[in-house]
């Protein structure tokens, strides 16, 4: 088969080449760059300890090493490039989990071949490509639904202390994390506010795991956690209502949804606070990654500021201030009337 290995044609084959992308994903699911950092450095004895085939799980091996993920000596063991040890679980980056192909994230990203069918359709790949709806999925297997949680905690352990500190929550009185998962936000901003009461409303599975996170950290006085639905009404009159990270997984008139609940249920004095990542450009997404993950993952989709405030406009709510807070910004939408 042609592969295009040069020249122009080359270089259009390799943005489109599913061959490594796949090979990294096999490596990361079978933690190999664990294994060879702990002296597991022939394709036999690796074999052995990931339960594999040797001569497929060398070849994927060879294959790595020509994409400068592993090395390879003359006495046939391997070792890791700067780009393999990111592929250790104990990497700062972080990187192993979102990869493994037996994590939410990583089995998720496999609905990726399926992309076409969300481009002539508009619905997420996902469900066609699985059968069922990510959420559904992620209900159904209880591995998944905890890969998915410690995946979103992961990414909040750099930006919760600061989102923690760069607004006033204490005045808030009490926050309803609307869509809270497993209460990794809030735990942050509680620990920071003394004063402070919350409250997490999510489905069943989210909300076990956030009873759980909200003993350990000792916080059992100050905060709860609700099972329910953003879809549905809910808890009425506290100050604030959090929704991190919630609207870009939901289309336009879903979101709004979310965004009327917010509004029907916060006091007329009180903020309904959207912590995401927003593009500076009102008129373009800079994540257009991220974008098309939220389209054929879920049918959702990143925001500018500009569209969010019109779906803001239209649940009663305006703009207030927006702070930034580390790689993200908190944004106050404030009751119309």
């Amino acid at each position: 088969m042609a592969e295009g290995e040069n020249g122009e044609s080359g270089t259009i084959w390799a943005a489109a080449d599913l061959v490594t992308p796949m090979a990294v994903r096999v490596a990361a699911t079978l933690r190999l760059a664990d294994h060879i950092a702990a002296g597991r450095r022939t394709a036999r004895s690796l074999a052995e300890a990931v339960d594999a085939d040797p001569d497929a799980l060398e070849r994927v091996m060879q294959h790595l090493v020509s994409t400068d993920v592993l090395t390879r000596s003359e006495d046939g063991t391997y070792g890791l490039t700067a780009l393999g040890e990111q592929l250790r679980d104990d990497h700062p980056a972080g990187m192993r989990g979102w990869l493994d192909l037996d994590g939410a994230i990583g089995y998720a990203s496999l609905c990726f071949a399926d992309m076409l069918h969300s481009v002539r359709t508009g619905e997420p790949a996902f469900q066609h490509f699985f059968g069922r709806p990510f959420w559904e999925d992620l209900s159904a297997h209880s591995e998944r639904g905890a890969s998915f949680d410690a995946l979103m905690g992961s990414r909040l352990v750099a930006d919760a202390p600061v989102v923690a500190t760069a607004y006033p929550w204490g005045t808030l009185g009490h926050v309803i994390d609307v869509g809270g998962g497993d209460a990794s936000m809030l735990i942050a901003i509680l620990r920071r506010h003394e004063e402070l009461r919350g409250t997490v409303v999510d489905l069943e599975g989210p909300v076990s795991r956030a009873r759980k996170a909200i003993e350990a950290a000792g916080l059992n006085d100050r905060a709860d956690a609700q099972v329910g639905s953003f879809f549905d009404e809910l808890p009425a009159g506290a100050g604030g209502y959090v929704l991190s990270g919630v609207l870009h997984d939901w289309d336009d008139p879903e979101a709004l949804r979310i965004l009327r609940r917010c509004s029907e249920a916060v006091s007329d004095s009180g903020k309904v606070l959207i912590v995401d990542h927003f593009a500076g450009d009102l008129s373009a997404v800079s994540d257009t990654e991220g974008d098309l993950r939220m389209l054929c993952f879920v049918g959702g989709r990143e925001r500018t500021f500009e569209r969010l405030g019109e779906l803001a406009a239209k649940a009663g709510l305006r703009v207030g201030s927006v702070v930034q807070a580390g790689t993200r910004s908190i944004t106050e939408l404030l009751p119309s009337g």
